[in-house]
């Protein structure tokens, strides 16, 4: 929620879900988000990566950012981020912002 509020007030338009499922569900109702900040350490029945790969699969147009505070799922991250960056918590605001405003400007 603090994230959400922070990009908010950094003048993004931010969407804010439950989890990957309910992510999912939104983008495939024709949310158009030009990034998606997917916490990596959500457990549900589709889980941060398995959303990222459908992300990827199914709105390449949608950018990911990956963060995670499990310091081997964030490495992982990492390896599968080859068109866009991960972030390891504990992260600054600054950090967060910083990195959408580069993937938005590719």
């Amino acid at each position: 929620m603090a994230v959400a509020g922070y990009l908010r007030d950094c003048g993004y338009q931010v969407a804010e879900t439950d989890g990957a499922a309910e992510a999912k569900r939104l983008l495939q109702a024709g949310a158009a988000p030009q990034v998606a900040f997917i916490d990596l350490d959500v457990e549900d029945e589709l889980g941060g990566f398995g959303l990222a790969q459908w992300i990827r699969a199914e709105r390449p147009d949608v950018k990911v950012l990956l963060t995670s505070g499990v310091r081997r799922t964030a490495e992982t991250a990492g390896d599968l981020c080859e068109r866009g960056p991960h972030l390891a918590k504990p992260y600054d605001h600054r950090d967060l912002e910083s990195q959408i405003r580069r993937l938005l400007a590719t």
